[in-house]
């Protein structure tokens, strides 16, 4: 089963927002410190983004490595190929089509795992076309409690508990490296607000920011991070990150 196609009003909301929204904003911050305190990089490295969706990442990515691009939406792909400057092929995970073997220094798969049916395989499909020793940085929503209206627009298969994020990757033929929670710092506050929607019956799964102070707050919020990210554990948070390595 290849990479399921999200709900357009995603798509579109991620072109619209994805520059402006205090989470993408934030994420690539905390992701960027990740990747230069855990993932070495020759000079000259390649790296490929799956499921780069309308391709806001990659111009953070290609800080690092010279960057090619997956995307199974045809407008997303689009979007994306005007910011990368060549061509984004469309590979669904777990096969990757047309992707050679041991070509990439690091695979970015930044929410993209959750969606795919079988996680075991699609581990399976980057770990071929990691070079020996490439690494894979991934991100996953956390904690399968915190389910919502969110989670269904985009199309999820599951959320990931911290074990069962790690044992995806331990029974797969990568070796984990690194692993803990992202966007911890906002946890109550969201556990609370997605408590109080499950009780009231009114889940929200508004994709829009929220109003301009308040988006710049949680940005600052969440991209504070990037200070300990790699270096010292957070406690739970709304995501998990993992580093794993090519054998």
């Amino acid at each position: 089963m290849g990479f399921p196609l999200m709900e357009r009003e995603v798509y579109e909301a991620m072109a619209e927002h994805d520059e402006r929204h205090w989470w993408y904003r934030a994420r690539r911050q905390v992701v960027a410190e990740l990747i230069r305190r855990k993932v070495p990089l020759p000079d000259g490295g390649k790296g490929l983004e799956i499921g780069c969706g309308t391709g806001h990442n990659l111009a953070m990515l290609g800080e690092f490595a010279a960057m090619d691009a997956l995307e199974v939406d045809p407008v997303a792909r689009g979007l994306a190929e005007k910011r990368l400057g060549h061509e984004v092929l469309s590979a669904p995970l777990p096969a990757l089509e047309g992707v050679p073997d041991d070509a990439y220094d690091m695979v970015a798969a930044l929410d993209v795992i959750e969606h795919i049916a079988d996680d075991k395989a699609a581990l399976e499909g980057i770990a071929r076309v990691l070079k020996p020793g490439g690494k894979l940085v991934m991100t996953v929503p956390a904690h399968q409690w915190m389910w919502s209206a969110h989670d269904v627009v985009n199309h999820h298969q599951r959320r990931y508990s911290k074990r069962d994020f790690k044992t995806l990757v331990d029974r797969s033929p990568l070796k984990l490296e690194a692993i803990g929670y992202l966007n911890s710092l906002l946890f109550p506050v969201a556990m609370a607000q997605r408590l109080a929607s499950k009780l009231s019956g009114k889940e929200d799964a508004n994709l829009s920011p929220p109003a301009g102070p308040i988006n710049q707050a949680l940005e600052r919020v969440f991209a504070l991070e990037r200070r300990v990210i790699g270096r010292v554990p957070l406690p739970p948070g709304l995501s998990l990150f993992a580093v794993a390595s090519a054998t």
